[in-house]
């Protein structure tokens, strides 16, 4: 049976009962991306001062690409972020080099949690994997269309791929995931886990919890439980209708 535990948060520590069961012990983890000191294109840690503005126009985009989408305008983002226009073009030229610039943090912080997964006992490695993805996408998901189109290198690209392969290997060996599992369909689940937190962010926002759930559970070799509520059908209604 496919473990129940918590990958690593992008927003704190790890949650207990993710997919409501205990998680055991954390061990000692790689420092998440979100917690390094943000750099320049030339990898250089960036002065207090500009690090402090970069933070800040990084989670103004994120939060009003979370409510607006993609449409929203960089005299907003700064407005919120409580910059001047003069320091978010200093960082980013266009809106499209803010984008990018997220969108490339998620690709670091998604195959960095790969990489923490591997490290994971006894087959467990996928679903915290899988876990872990669908947390990374729920906090940002004003851009997560970006991600799985055009957002990871031909290199990143393969790289996920290995992580995948090795993930999937691990468990099959374990036992714990049914050997017609392949890993195209790993990257199929991923897309379908991007579609429900897109869709349903406004209306439920854990919706992706029990999507992931009913997965595992179609995955798993042993039967196991579904503890996330299903959608309401107005929340259903809702989602349709925002999308």
């Amino acid at each position: 049976m496919l473990s129940g535990m918590t990958a690593p948060s992008d927003a704190g520590p790890r949650p207990a009962g993710a997919l409501g069961r205990p998680v055991p012990a954390a061990r000692p983890r790689p420092v998440p991306p979100e917690a390094r000191p943000l750099r320049d294109a030339a990898a250089r840690p960036l002065r207090a001062d500009a690090a402090r503005n970069l933070e800040r126009i990084v989670a103004a985009a994120t939060q009003l690409f979370a409510e607006r989408g993609l449409e929203v305008g960089v005299e907003e983002i700064a407005a919120r972020a409580g910059v001047g226009m003069g320091t978010l073009y200093r960082r980013f030229p266009n809106k499209d080099a803010l984008i990018r610039f997220l969108v490339d943090d998620l690709v670091v912080r998604t195959l960095e949690l790969g990489d923490q997964a591997l490290a994971e006992p006894h087959g467990t490695g996928l679903e915290f994997f899988l876990l872990g993805v669908g947390q990374l996408q729920a906090a940002n998901p004003g851009y997560l269309t970006r991600l799985w189109r055009g957002g990871f290198s031909s290199d990143q690209r393969e790289h996920l791929r290995a992580i995948q392969r090795r993930l999937l290997a691990r468990a099959h060996a374990a036992g714990t995931v049914r050997p017609e599992i392949t890993i195209t369909d790993i990257s199929v689940l991923l897309w379908s886990l991007q579609q429900i937190v897109t869709m349903t962010a406004h209306v439920s926002p854990s919706a992706w919890r029990r999507h992931l759930e009913i997965l595992l559970a179609g995955m798993s070799m042993q039967p196991r439980d579904i503890t996330h509520r299903p959608l309401t059908q107005r929340e259903l209604s809702a989602a349709l209708d925002s999308a």
